[in-house]
């Protein structure tokens, strides 16, 4: 049995509780879950039971003492497996909030689902609070090389250039705005867009070169936009590359509607000359990000086509 402690939410500082990835402590906080306390209560013993002194007091005395100590026995088993073995400190040792007591067979009772993880049509980021439409033809791989909820056009093929890297004609890719002290949404992109750039048409994850390297990059737009009931910015590019068509890269920085608001980028690459991936779908998908939970139009369980 593993002593690892899951990824959740738990208690931080009086008051919050912070975001643990299953290995480290994240930026990630939000105000502490009001929940109902849970403790031992005392047996009820109806009035005029028995007598203090008689045989009726005996039994009801020793029925209440049986209760009470299976409730004890039920607590040190809780409390073993919530806490797990001590490793220093280093993880956290209460159950996140929210997590249900243990059932009368002590087998803990599953976690409701808090987003619709399994729908096709839909990318949840649990973590920064948001989903995303998935559009038609597109697919979500579980693994990537920067852990990002990310989603693609389906197919692969290799990237133009000598790396012999493959690449998707498409990607939306959702992460945690890090490494930088700016804080305004319109620096954030700004700062973002040459990395997003750099990503998808200059140098991959290994830092191997494709498509070529990037010979020229032109902005096409930097404006204010509504994102989940919040205000962020997008700054949009063409890139012109080495080898093959180039294309259009996106960064969308916005406020996460969880937590402490770190910001969120949403990075868009799209190849250019693909008659399925025009710069209005970057905006369609840009219109359809929801909080995490909210399924009025165009976000939860809607596709959108190219």
């Amino acid at each position: 049995m593993s002593n690892a402690t899951p990824p959740g939410w738990y208690p931080g500082v009086p008051g919050t509780e912070r975001w643990w990835d299953g290995t480290a402590w994240t930026v990630h906080t939000r105000p502490a879950a009001v929940t109902r306390p849970v403790g031992l209560h005392p047996p009820y013993v109806p009035h005029g039971s028995g007598d203090a002194t008689g045989g009726g007091g005996r039994t009801t005395r020793a029925a209440a003492l049986a209760v009470a100590g299976l409730a004890v026995v039920a607590a040190a088993v809780t409390g073993f497996l919530v806490l797990g073995e001590d490793d220093g400190g280093t993880r956290p040792v209460s159950a996140p909030s929210g997590t249900p007591p243990p059932t009368a067979t002590g087998s803990a009772a599953p976690a409701p689902a808090e987003g619709p993880q399994d729908d096709p049509a839909v990318l949840v980021d649990q973590l920064n609070g948001v989903t995303l439409p998935v559009p038609d033809g597109w697919e979500k791989p579980e693994n990537t090389l920067d852990d990002a909820s990310t989603m693609r056009t389906a197919g692969s093929y290799t990237c133009p250039g000598a790396s012999g890297s493959l690449c998707y004609h498409g990607t939306v890719s959702v992460r945690t705005a890090s490494g930088t002290d700016l804080t305004a949404m319109k620096a954030l992109a700004e700062e973002d867009i040459g990395a997003a750039a750099d990503r998808a048409y200059g140098r991959n994850a290994v830092d191997d070169l494709v498509h070529g390297g990037i010979t020229s990059q032109r902005e096409l737009a930097s404006r204010s936009v509504t994102v989940a009931g919040r205000t962020g910015h997008l700054v949009r590019r063409q890139v012109t590359t080495g080898r093959g068509p180039g294309g259009y890269v996106q960064s969308l920085v916005f406020p996460s509607a969880v937590g402490s608001e770190t910001p969120v980028v949403v990075r868009f690459a799209f190849d250019a000359g693909r008659r399925e991936l025009p710069l209005s779908l970057m905006d369609a998908i840009t219109r359809g990000i929801r909080p995490v939970g909210d399924a009025t139009g165009g976000g939860v369980g809607s596709t959108v086509a190219p």
